[in-house]
């Protein structure tokens, strides 16, 4: 079958091996050297194969696997078959594979066949991904561990979904080891730099100081506080329901997506002088939306967002980030990223005396070992603090003055 000239100037002529299992048609291509030679039954049978086999390359159905390109398979397969789902991967991590996959693997992989790719190629890859001229975003020569070892884990996946839908017979990823990244101690503020935080908060708007707060006290996420709608606050019980999140925007439009994991989902326990404050900016927020409705300037319809940009539509999930650093620039603090205070909020709790179960709860992460293991130097810090208290009780030493040989007595 021909289909014409393909971007490569070489012609496009699908074919397939058709294999005969009825022993009658068997029988009949027994002394048949070629279509012209064979019987009327034998005939029938390879044109109705021909023809469905021309039906599946028209309406696309075929694929044929040894000449499929990793980037066709990438963008005719993978994307619309599972990458843009979001129950495989959320909108901001597909738009972040897309890149990596753009910027890094497509210069290496795009024109291979799917079936050429070996182990020893990826191996190859890896390994160039940590040499300077790596990075294309001009911040610097060489890409960061973690960057390397996220650009691992999208070529695993496309390779993984290639070889579950049987396109090649094992993934040579398997093969080649994970990048390493060294787990780096999480910045936080202790009890003492909290409270000046905090004391600078209160030097803000409400607006701001309620939804930093949120990241402090609640030890919520950016996207779970931009998300948040008054239906998620409950004042009579003093709590806070983590539902959706928002952590993209798109054409100006918010991308509103559920929490991370099943256990992000979670009703968080807030204290009554938070909840006090927050019930002030609810009347205050109704106030501006009535006058916002009055003057035809209200865009939000029924969304009713806590923490909105102003007449009712979602904060840009990246505008608590830009106004954080310019707070603690501000206010002389110590620098820590936004997203920090939800650690610093685990470490003031784990200081506290909490539970790392309670504190996993809160958190709303899906694994206890890992809240475990990103307050593990927390938890060691905690419990040499509290051995040290025992210092107290250290007996103190007493000299014992030692006789001096003169005043032996001497021998009977």
């Amino acid at each position: 079958m021909d289909l014409g000239i393909q971007t490569d100037n070489k012609r496009n002529r699908p074919s397939v091996t058709i294999e005969i299992d009825d022993p009658s048609l068997m029988k009949m291509s027994e002394k048949c050297t070629g279509y012209k030679d064979a019987s009327r039954g034998l005939r029938d049978y390879l044109d109705d194969q021909l023809s469905d086999f021309k039906r599946r390359v028209l309406s696309g159905e075929y694929i044929q696997v040894d000449k499929m390109t990793f980037k066709e398979f990438v963008e005719n397969e993978w994307k619309p078959k599972y990458a843009s789902h979001e129950d495989n991967l959320a909108p901001l991590t597909y738009d972040t594979y897309c890149s990596h996959l753009e910027n890094h693997i497509y210069p290496a992989f795009e024109s291979k066949y799917l079936s050429e790719i070996k182990t020893l190629h990826i191996v190859t890859f890896v390994n160039n991904l940590s040499k300077p001229g790596a990075r294309k975003d001009g911040r610097g020569k060489t890409l960061a561990a973690g960057t390397i070892q996220y650009i691992y884990r999208v070529l695993k996946n496309v390779l993984t979904r290639a070889t579950e839908w049987q396109l090649i017979p094992s993934n040579p990823v398997t093969g080649v080891k994970k990048p390493k990244v060294e787990q780096k101690e999480v910045e936080f503020y202790d009890e003492v730099e909290a409270k000046e935080v905090i004391a600078a908060l209160y030097l803000e708007p409400r607006y701001w100081r309620l939804l930093i707060l949120g990241a402090i006290i609640g030890g919520c996420r950016r996207g779970e506080l931009v998300g948040l709608e008054w239906s998620d606050v409950d004042f009579e019980n003093m709590t806070v329901s983590i539902k959706k999140s928002i952590s993209q925007t798109k054409k100006s439009k918010a991308i509103e997506k559920g929490p991370k994991s099943k256990s992000s989902k979670r009703i968080i326990e807030m204290p009554d002088w938070y909840m006090n404050e927050l019930d002030i900016h609810l009347r205050e927020w109704e106030l501006q939306r009535k006058k916002a409705i009055v003057a035809g300037e209200w865009i939000g319809n029924e969304r009713t967002y806590v923490f909105h940009a102003g007449r009712g539509k979602p904060l840009h999930h990246n505008s608590p980030t830009g106004w954080w650093a310019k707070f603690v620039k501000r206010h002389n603090l110590k620098r820590i990223r936004l997203h920090d205070l939800r650690h610093s909020s685990a470490t003031l709790l784990i200081e506290a005396g909490a539970s790392m179960k309670a504190i996993q709860k809160r958190l709303g992460h899906s694994k206890y070992q890992t809240t475990a293991n990103i307050y593990a130097h927390v938890t060691k810090k905690v419990s040499r603090d509290t051995a040290e208290k025992f210092d107290k009780f250290a007996p103190r030493p007493q000299s014992v003055p030692n006789p001096s040989p003169s005043s032996k007595s001497a021998p009977n």
